[in-house]
Parts: C-alpha cells; structure tokens; sequence
C-alpha cells in the first residue's frame, strides 16, 4: 500500500513539472487528497482531510496549492456550490461538467459541440470566442429517484 501511495505521488510530481509547477510538498499533498475525490471538494475540506490524516499543511497552504493547480489548469474550480469554489481533478482535456445540486456529483462531458455555436454567436456582436467552459447544475437520476 505505501508503495502504490509512492508511486501516485511520482505520478503527481510529473503532472506538476509538466504543468510547470514545482512540486512542493504542500502541493502534492494537496493533489494527492484531491485525486482521491471522485467528485469535487472545498479547500476547507481538503485541509480537513489532510489534517485528519496527520498532514500538517496549513489552510493558507491549501488555498494557495488550488489556486496554482487551478492557474495552471492542473485541477478545475467549479462555482457551484455559490460562496465558495470546488476543485476537481479533472482528466486532461477539454471538457465540461453536469454536477448534481443534492449530492454534489460531478460529470465530465468530453464531447464538446459548443465551439461552432459560440464562434457564430461572438462574431454576430463583433467578439472572438478563444475559450469556453461549460458547469450545468441539475439534479442527478440518484437523487430524483
């Protein structure tokens, strides 16, 4: 078991250096409690985890850590949740999210056909589209049921 938590941390570090981020040890920490989340946490949760399980890395640390993460497009923020943002680990990509308003489950839609419409939209008002991203907040089938 420790082994293969060496072996996510290795893997961690290389996605770090290939985003161009030094891999501190506040970082990978943070990554890797993320990678564990199947769905999307807050920083607060984040740091809860790590201490619960004898990290000691600070809040300001956390926050810190997601918002480089976040930067340099290793993890996504989503805004579903109103005052505060959640971060997701997300695979490479360009992609979107459906997430669930009662449970918090999140969806990543990798069949994007929103770049031809927003191009048309933006060139009728004299704008060019160069990037998009797309959270739609709903109720899963779980929860409905």
């Amino acid at each position: 078991m420790a082994e293969e938590r060496g072996d996510v941390a290795k893997g961690l570090d290389g996605q770090l250096r290939a985003a161009g981020i030094r891999p501190t040890r506040g970082r990978v920490a943070v990554l890797e409690e993320l990678s564990r989340e199947p769905d999307d946490a807050t920083a607060q949760a984040i740091h809860r985890r790590l201490t619960a399980g004898r990290k000691r890395v600070g809040l300001a640390t956390v926050y810190r850590a997601l918002g480089d993460l976040s930067e340099a497009g290793v993890v996504d923020a989503l805004s579903h949740r109103g005052a505060e943002t959640c971060y997701r680990f997300c695979g490479a990509g360009h992609h979107h999210h459906l997430v669930c308003s009662e449970c918090h489950r999140v969806i990543e839609l990798t069949d994007c056909r929103l770049a031809g419409w927003l191009r048309r939209a933006g060139a009728a008002e004299g704008f060019v589209v160069t990037d998009h991203t797309l959270e739609a907040v709903g109720v899963c089938a779980s929860c409905r049921s």
